[in-house]
């Protein structure tokens, strides 16, 4: 089984997130669980919601205390809110941000985590590109599935077209792509870098 948490703040979309991660999985032909866990509802309050993608049957119905990825919707948490607990170094770690881990006072973190798996992607300047607004959920989905190849690109954007329509599925669709894009070329640059 493969878990997330997803954090983010009040109105970033955290739990349509996690719904749509757990759509295209099951796109994929996988068992998925989407888990909302309110608190203070209001915008721009900390919110945490967590998906689980598997091969087999899901029962737990748990939050997910032991990430296997994480994706952080707002860089503003990384110090208020305890994101990282729970995250095994060879964990998956993407952050909506245009800085780099040692500007956002992570890079001894960073250090400790395997470094094809830990990634910041400016999700909320690619939303503002393709939707005109800063919403970073479902592109943060696109950089997940380039990350972790743990759901598809095309089961994501299905998943999308499934849950908007018109120019919001369109917009939703071409800021993932280019979020995969942008992950994907990260990724192969390093790889170049280390060889």
């Amino acid at each position: 089984m493969f878990e997330v948490r997803i954090h983010g703040r009040g109105g970033q979309g955290v739990v349509t997130a996690a719904n749509l991660l757990s759509a295209a999985a099951f796109g994929d032909g996988r068992y998925a669980q989407a888990i909302p866990s309110f608190g203070s509802e209001r915008t721009g309050a900390p919110v945490v919601a967590f998906c689980r993608i598997s091969d087999t049957e899901i029962r737990s119905r748990e939050p997910v205390m032991h990430p296997d990825a994480l994706i952080v919707q707002d860089a503003t948490l990384l110090h208020q809110v305890r994101v990282f607990e729970g995250l095994a170094s060879d964990g998956y770690l993407l952050i909506n941000s245009s800085r780099g881990f040692g500007e956002l006072g992570l890079g001894e973190f960073a250090e400790e985590m395997r470094s094809d798996r830990v990634l910041t992607v400016p999700a909320t300047d690619i939303a503002r590109e393709y939707l005109g607004r800063p919403v970073p959920n479902i592109v943060l989905l696109g950089g997940f599935a380039a990350l972790t190849g743990r759901i598809s690109l095309e089961s994501e954007l299905t998943a999308i077209h499934e849950r908007f329509a018109g120019k919001i599925a369109d917009g939703n669709a071409a800021a993932a792509r280019a979020a995969f894009e942008f992950v994907r070329s990260r990724l192969e640059s390093r790889d170049v870098a280390a060889n």
